[in-house]
């Protein structure tokens, strides 16, 4: 429930709104909407004041149906998020591009794609260190090996890097490395996980579930700010359906969706909603095309022998290619992405 509070109330009956719904053990979230004040109540209990809110001084109208995620929704919130990691802005009108390879193998290959996504204008530098996979015989990552090479690559290019957390546990270990925390689709609703990123001061980068709704993936974003970490960007990355000519279906009305129900930054992961190397670039451009505040794309230097996921890695000439292919499209929208460091 939403209780509007009109231009011309008081502090003073603002105050009483508050003092009431406090009293009542009910928990709010106030926010200015143009002129109005509005005070979103999240408890079950919220109907049952409803009538005697609705009577008191400066009260103009009632609302009952109001989203279930209020930290994350437009509706309390109607100016877009603007999300920094290190110097890089995400939700702004830079297009911010994180590209990397999906696990961190050894020195040697952070250092090539490191250097070469930096060079194409890539603005932050991800991969993986914990994976979790679905077979227990795959390829798990180096644990905070991988984390230590990640951010000394990140360092050397001076790209802020992004890398998945799998448990609690890790939460504190892997922000002492990584610029922003990524809580991947098979964990989005471990809650257990979203309150810890959410206690820690380390930006978030949220992806979608595998089979979940856009309102389970707030609901997942609302469990992070509500416990005090307000640095949230969503990921779009393609969610199970019956096709099987990709990997996963990309939800591409998803980024649309996110933004007119949500303040927070959205991005898209063509690699994994593809699957296939040759796919991703369409998808990335799709994405731009859409609104996307973002790409997180997998590169690597020899996809052929990549411990995870070489089939949807982009070549490092394919990645220069797709990262030309999105300026046009950036600058058709009004918006930009970062120029090539160096002119192939």
């Amino acid at each position: 429930m939403i209780v509007v509070l009109g231009p011309g109330c008081s502090l003073r009956d603002k105050a009483a709104v508050v003092r009431l719904i406090e009293a009542r053990g009910g928990r709010l979230l106030v926010s200015v909407v143009g002129d109005e004040t509005h005070i979103g109540l999240i408890d079950a209990e919220a109907q049952a004041l409803a009538e005697t809110i609705g009577a008191m001084p400066g009260v103009i109208e009632i609302r009952a149906v109001a989203p279930p995620y209020p930290h994350v929704s437009r509706e309390h919130h109607p100016d877009t998020t603007e999300v920094r990691v290190g110097d890089v802005v995400i939700g702004g009108n830079e297009i911010v591009v994180m590209a990397g390879p999906c696990s961190v193998e050894s020195a040697a290959q952070m250092r090539a794609v490191g250097t070469a996504v930096s060079a194409a204008g890539a603005r932050m530098l991800r991969g993986g260190a914990f994976k979790p996979r679905s077979s227990p015989y795959s390829f798990q990552g180096l644990g905070e090996e991988g984390l230590a090479l990640l951010a000394q690559v990140g360092a050397e290019t001076g790209l802020p890097v992004v890398t998945e957390v799998v448990a609690p546990e890790d939460v504190g270990l892997v922000g002492r490395y990584a610029d922003m925390l990524q809580v991947g689709a098979r964990n989005m609703q471990n809650f257990r996980l979203l309150s810890a990123a959410g206690e820690q001061e380390r930006p978030v980068l949220l992806k979608r579930g595998i089979s979940s709704t856009v309102e389970e993936l707030l609901l997942a974003a609302e469990y992070v700010v509500s416990a005090g970490n307000s640095r949230v960007v969503l990921c779009e990355r393609g969610i199970r359906t019956f096709e099987t000519a990709t990997r996963n279906t990309l939800d591409i009305s998803a980024v649309p969706v996110l933004k007119q129900r949500s303040h927070l930054p959205v991005i898209v992961d063509p690699s994994h909603a593809a699957g296939e190397r040759s796919l991703v670039p369409d998808l990335a451009r799709a994405a731009v095309a859409v609104g996307a505040d973002g790409i997180l794309v997998e590169v690597h230097d020899r996809p052929e022998a990549a411990l995870s996921d070489g089939r949807q890695s982009l070549t490092i000439d394919g990645f220069s290619e797709t990262m030309d292919q999105l300026r046009g499209i950036a600058l058709a929208m009004g918006r930009r992405v970062a120029p090539a460091l160096v002119e192939p």
